[in-house]
């Protein structure tokens, strides 16, 4: 059974693309409104979720957060295969730099992983909301990414990474 996201009725929180613009527990500059620090946030449940959510290929969507719970596995399976060869956690991070770096696609460009996921963007201003959203989003969650991946003294938690090799929802991860 597939794990669902928590924040099913978020009444009063921004949307774009058809996404709501969930609360984060972040230090990172972003759109996103900050969440209490004992909450549990989307981030959170991402994490938490994922070695259970890999294994499928289907994903029922019951709320608007299930599309960003979808991403956000896709995000993590995308940055564990980043992390795969990395032996240390100074390799590790130097990895998650360079894919924070990269460019963040949004829906109706040609890059963006899932077609159809979300809206297209209404306007300029609504995709580049969208695209600061998914860039501090990924931010956020590599930087937690790295604390379960990677043990207290740095080597790699082989029962994370295990997971690099798995796709979800029969998507290729590059």
């Amino acid at each position: 059974m597939v794990y669902h996201s928590s924040f099913v009725d978020e009444e009063g929180v921004r949307r774009a693309c058809g996404c709501p613009l969930l609360p984060l527990k972040s230090h990172i500059k972003g759109p996103a409104p900050v969440s209490d620090q004992d909450r549990t946030d989307i981030v959170d449940e991402a994490i938490t979720f994922f070695r259970a959510n890999v294994f499928f290929r289907n994903f029922d969507i019951k709320s608007p957060a299930d599309k960003l719970l979808i991403y956000l596995t896709f995000y993590i399976n995308v940055a564990l295969k980043k992390l795969e060869g990395c032996r240390t956690l100074a390799e590790g991070t130097k990895a998650i730099i360079n894919l924070g770096l990269e460019k963040v696609p949004v829906p109706g460009e040609p890059e963006f992983p899932f077609p159809g996921l979300f809206v297209h963007p209404e306007s300029q201003k609504e995709a580049e909301l969208f695209r600061d959203y998914l860039k501090q989003i990924r931010e956020e969650t590599s930087g937690r990414l790295l604390s379960v991946a990677y043990r207290p003294n740095g080597t790699p938690n082989k029962w994370w990474l295990a997971f690099a090799k798995r796709k979800f929802m029969n998507v290729i991860a590059l």
